[in-house]
């Protein structure tokens, strides 16, 4: 169920619900209120679900509400939240970098955001979350039920191409002989670190005469807040860098288009905050680039500096451009980093090994009348 349907999505079935009404309480509240209302419409269809169609299990994300509601729905369908993020106030993506840290007022509206999740986790038969660092974010008191298990990366399919050729726009195209430096993200904002990777693409074209820069990604406010100007990021920081036609930016490529950007890569700039990772790095890295990436703790958990890749303070663009350089510099070196790469995604997020346990263990969901003691079995996947 969802309430976005997505067009390209052959062979899955997708059933819309629509969430009413408005807000009318505090501002603080907002986000529940949205969450509430979420979870009335998704109840409503399990319900309809029930009669016509019972599901075997129910699976969803713990965070925006759809969940709610589920097991009263559906009391006797074991029900497996997906955990991506849990958001707190300290060490976290809101006082990364900032000596004033959270304001009071935010701190409230967090902990009511959070509100739904807590509900939806106390309720749920299972739940499991991506990374070891986004199972940190939750309270430790409901660590012990969040097992940790990624979805898994496609590794025969992203994978090395010393011949991939990436054609560009206007028609040129680049080779992995070419000094290509990407940075991917779904919108060029500040939680990805795009502001730090333009300056510094900047210093590293003076160096680097014959550096290009592939960046993939909308004008879209991402993960943070947009502009007070409301200029896109990517805009107004392409300006002020000044790279001409050296900078290349192509709002979005299909999935294969992709794979053929970063074969050809001679560098793959990944920055962030410390919020989810993104999958774009992971497949990068089972492509075998050559990562610069920030020394934030996510990408630390995949990425350790100088055995399958490099690292970079994230918020000291001079660093970030020195580590650049410094990768253009040294391509054949660093061909034992990009196979290190590759083979730490083989060993921890290849898709087959990934989905087995998945489906193995909402098979055991499926089975169990006791739906926790199918939990506590899977716990340890990571």
């Amino acid at each position: 169920m969802t309430e976005h349907v997505e067009t390209q999505r052959p062979g899955l079935r997708q059933i819309p619900y629509a969430v009413s009404g408005s807000v009318t309480a505090s501002p603080n509240l907002a986000a529940t209120d949205y969450h509430v209302r979420t979870g009335e419409a998704v109840a409503a269809i399990l319900k309809r679900l029930h009669r016509d169609e019972r599901p075997d299990v129910i699976v969803g994300h713990t965070g925006w509400g759809g969940l709610l509601f589920a097991k009263d729905a559906l009391p006797d369908t074991p029900v497996l939240g997906y955990c991506e993020y849990y958001y707190n106030g300290q060490n976290s993506d809101l006082d990364f970098g900032s000596d004033a840290g959270v304001s009071d007022s935010e701190l409230m509206r967090l902990r009511m955001r959070n509100a739904a999740q807590l509900l939806t986790l106390q309720a749920v038969d299972a739940a499991y979350t991506p990374t070891r660092w986004q199972h940190r974010q939750y309270p430790q008191s409901i660590r012990d039920r969040i097992a940790i298990c990624h979805d898994g990366i496609d590794t025969r399919l992203c994978r090395p191409d010393p011949e991939a050729v990436f054609v560009l726009p206007d028609g040129q195209s680049l080779r992995r002989s070419d000094e290509v430096v990407t940075f991917v993200a779904r919108d060029l904002d500040p939680y990805r670190g795009y502001p730090q990777f333009i300056a510094a693409a900047a210093r590293v074209a003076q160096a680097r005469p014959d550096a290009r820069f592939v960046v993939v990604g909308g004008d879209g406010a991402g993960y943070g807040r947009p502009r007070l100007d409301g200029r896109p990021w990517r805009e107004v920081m392409t300006q002020e860098a000044g790279l001409g036609e050296r900078l290349i930016h192509i709002p979005w490529l299909a999935h294969d288009t992709l794979r053929r950007l970063f074969q050809v890569s001679a560098a793959h700039v990944y920055l962030t905050v410390p919020f989810v990772l993104s999958w774009s790095l992971l497949e990068a890295m089972a492509c075998g680039c050559l990562i610069v990436g920030s020394r934030t703790p996510p990408v630390q958990e995949v990425i350790a500096d100088r055995r399958n890749g490099l690292l970079a303070p994230f918020h000291d663009e001079s660093a970030i451009a020195g580590t650049i350089i410094e990768a253009l510099e040294r391509q054949g070196e660093a061909e034992g980093l990009r196979r290190a790469a590759r083979a730490t995604v083989q060993a921890r997020f290849e898709l087959e090994t990934c989905l087995d346990r998945q489906i193995g263990f909402i098979e055991r969901l499926a089975a169990q009348s006791d739906h926790h003691a199918a939990q506590a079995a899977w716990v340890d996947v990571a």
